[in-house]
C-alpha cells in the first residue's frame, strides 16, 4: 500500500512539473545598440555642445592664466639682468636680485594655479559626462524594455559589446530580431524641433605652436 502511494505521489509531482514547463513561454529573444541610442539621442547631442562651449570657456580662461605667467617671466627676466648689471651699484644689485626671487616665487605660484585650473576643469567635465551617462543609461534600458514589451520579447541583449555597459558581446543576432531602430523612433518623438539659427563663419583655430606657457627660468617645460 506504501509502496502505491508514492508511486501515486511521484507520479503526481512530475505532472506537475510538466505541466508547469507546458506553462512557460518559449523565450523570445532580442537586440538593441544601446551605444547607438545614447550616441544618437538628441539629449547627447545638447550635453556634447555644453561640454563643448564650457570646455572653450576653460580654455580661454587657461590662456588668460598662460599670459598672465609670461609676463611675471618678462618681469623676472628683466629683474635678473638688473641683477647682473655691471654699472649698478651694489644696493640696485641687491633689491633687483631680491625682486628676481619675489618674481620666481610668483611665478611658481601662477604655475600651481594653472595645474589646479587644469585638474579640477578635466575632473569636473568627466564627472558631468559619467553623470549623465548613468541617467541616459537608465531612461534608454527603459525605454528600450518597454519597446521589447509590446515586441513580445522576454529576453533583450545590448549588441553594442562589453566596453558601453559591460555585458558579454553578442557576436551575431538577425536583424529582424534588432529593436534599436524602434527604440530610435520612440525617442524622436519627444525631439524638440532644432532653432534656425544664422550662419556664422568658423573661427580661426591657433597652432599649437601659439599656444602660451609658463615657462620658470632654469626649469625644462614639459612636453
Amino acid at each position: 500500500m506504501k509502496n502505491i502511494v508514492r508511486s501515486l505521489l511521484g507520479l503526481a509531482a512530475f505532472s506537475s512539473a510538466v505541466l508547469v514547463a507546458q506553462a512557460q513561454p518559449a523565450p523570445k529573444i532580442m537586440v538593441v545598440d544601446m551605444a547607438k541610442l545614447y550616441d544618437s539621442h538628441y539629449k547627447t547631442e545638447e550635453q556634447n555642445a555644453k561640454l563643448r562651449n564650457d570646455e572653450q570657456k576653460a580654455q580661454e580662461e587657461l590662456d588668460k592664466l598662460n599670459k598672465e605667467g609670461n609676463t611675471l617671466v618678462e618681469q623676472y627676466k628683466e629683474l635678473a639682468d638688473q641683477a647682473q648689471n655691471a654699472a649698478a651699484s651694489a644696493d640696485a644689485k641687491q633689491k633687483a636680485a631680491a625682486g628676481a626671487q619675489a618674481k620666481l616665487q610668483e611665478i611658481q605660484k601662477k604655475q600651481n594655479e594653472v595645474q589646479s585650473f587644469q585638474a579640477n576643469t578635466r575632473n569636473s567635465l568627466q564627472q558631468r559626462i559619467n553623470t549623465f551617462k548613468t541617467i541616459m543609461l537608465e531612461e534608454l534600458t527603459k525605454l528600450s524594455s518597454d519597446v521589447a514589451k509590446r515586441k513580445g520579447a522576454t529576453l533583450l541583449f545590448d549588441k553594442s559589446g562589453p566596453s558601453f555597459i559591460g555585458i558579454p558581446t553578442i557576436v551575431y543576432s538577425d536583424a529582424g530580431f534588432d529593436i534599436t531602430d524602434d527604440v530610435l523612433k520612440e525617442i524622436n518623438k519627444d525631439r524638440p524641433a532644432a532653432p534656425v539659427a544664422a550662419p556664422t563663419a568658423p573661427a580661426a583655430k591657433p597652432a599649437a605652436s601659439d599656444a602660451p606657457a609658463i615657462t620658470v627660468p632654469g626649469v625644462t617645460p614639459k612636453k
